[in-house]
């Protein structure tokens, strides 16, 4: 997993964004912006793209930490830190937790060593696909048993796996490379072996615990109660939601019936913080690309948990995660079974009241995150350039749900209190 891709998470499949409204072509105030060939829709957008963002910014500010202790071997430093801020549940704004940061940045090196050597799929002869976390395994060994640092080597083995077996469908995955991920993550497994997940009360090293469920070497059951726990130790993070959704969706591990059995149980558990958002989060990526779960979704229950996400966490890192997950992951993979896509076009039609109602400044990275269905091992050759697309990709579609506007000669000015037409 790269730093990047740190900003969301969780794999889906790909997808791109098109409209999905047909009676948009018989519209006359759009087909005279179209005409209007001198001026794009999307430059009649005013809306404020920090770079980076306050939630970047605070990402990579921990990540630096975790690297920059791990560089200096200070890992009695680093595993002090992880649990300040473990027993103080700190997070960034986009609440991603401080410890996972910190965390990621000590194994930073030699996981995208690792993934560099890996970028093309062919690792060179030779290439040192083992000198990292082999000198990882050397501080573990001196680290007397330490719960804090053991959590992080294992951490290493398991993106240094999925770095060889990448997301795509176990036929599609070489031997070799399916080999290499079985041997990182059973040694994960030896290293966190000692440590009993009934007692844990480690929010990190619960989470690795359930990452292990990766391998596919456990039962739906052990898996559900496993997030299950982790979820209980911190339950204003989503991104454990979101993994058991993803996890037990019939492409990887369980089945629509458990998935909608623990959509509604996390809910339940948690509805004093998310009301009724932690069924969407435990949804959110199980729902891409699969007809089924679209068809049988709780849609009334989704949108209100949409509602009650951005009622209690208006943050504009979760504005544009939902916004572009509505409108680009969601809206665009119709596949033409008429259940599943009234399911998505409804879900992409929220788009249009996130965005009014809550958007004031927009997200690049996150947009293009959304175009490729938040791919964790997606290879970008480019940040800049990925962010560029992300952005163009967003403005298309923001001027898209402001179409009749525009083409009546307005200008749309996002302010710190919503988006604002104003006559040009």
């Amino acid at each position: 997993m790269s730093l990047l891709s740190l900003l969301t998470k969780l794999p889906m499949a790909p997808s791109r964004w098109r409209t999905t409204d047909d009676s948009d072509s018989h519209d006359p105030l759009l087909r005279h912006a179209r005409q209007r060939t001198s001026v794009r829709p999307e430059n009649a957008l005013m809306i404020a793209c920090p770079n980076p963002t306050e939630e970047e910014s605070c990402r990579d500010s921990h990540q630096v930490r975790g690297q920059f202790l791990a560089r200096q071997d200070r890992w009695e430093d680093l595993a002090q830190d992880i649990r300040i801020a473990e027993d103080a549940r700190r997070a960034t704004p986009g609440l991603m937790p401080v410890a996972d940061l910190l965390s990621y940045g000590a194994r930073a090196d030699v996981v995208m060593a690792v993934e560099h050597a890996l970028f093309d799929g062919r690792p060179a002869r030779g290439a040192p696909l083992l000198n990292g976390v082999e000198a990882l395994e050397v501080m573990l060994a001196e680290a007397d048993n330490d719960m804090t640092l053991s959590t992080i080597v294992a951490q290493a083995h398991m993106d240094i796996a999925w770095a060889w077996r990448g997301t795509g469908w176990d036929t599609q995955v070489p031997k070799r490379h399916r080999d290499a991920f079985d041997a990182h993550f059973d040694r994960a497994r030896d290293i966190l072996a000692p440590f009993e997940m009934r007692s844990c009360t480690s929010p990190i090293l619960a989470a690795a615990k359930c990452a292990l469920h990766g391998s596919g070497k456990s039962t739906p059951n052990q898996l559900a109660a496993d997030y299950e726990k982790l979820i209980d130790l911190e339950p204003r993070n989503p991104g454990p939601m979101r993994a058991m959704g993803n996890y037990l969706s019939p492409r990887w591990f369980g089945t629509h019936a458990q998935l909608e059995l623990e959509a509604r149980r996390t809910a339940s558990r948690t509805q004093h913080i998310w009301g009724a958002g932690a069924y969407t989060w435990v949804m959110f990526d199980a729902l891409s690309g699969d007809d089924i779960a679209c068809a049988d979704l709780d849609l009334d229950f989704f949108v209100e948990g949409l509602h009650d996400i951005l009622d209690r966490k208006p943050h504009q890192y979760t504005v544009n995660l939902l916004a572009a997950y509505c409108a680009n992951t969601i809206g665009s993979n119709l596949t033409g079974y008429d259940p599943a896509d009234q399911t998505r076009t409804r879900i992409a039609g929220c788009a249009d009241w996130i965005v009014r109602k809550h958007l004031t400044e927009l997200h690049p990275l996150i947009w293009a995150h959304a175009a490729n269905g938040f791919d964790n091992n997606l290879r970008v050759r480019s940040a800049r350039g990925f962010a560029a697309a992300g952005r163009a990709e967003a403005l298309r579609i923001i001027a898209d749900l402001f179409r009749r506007e525009i083409a009546q000669g307005h200008r749309i000015i996002f302010t710190a209190d919503g988006p604002v037409a104003e006559h040009s």
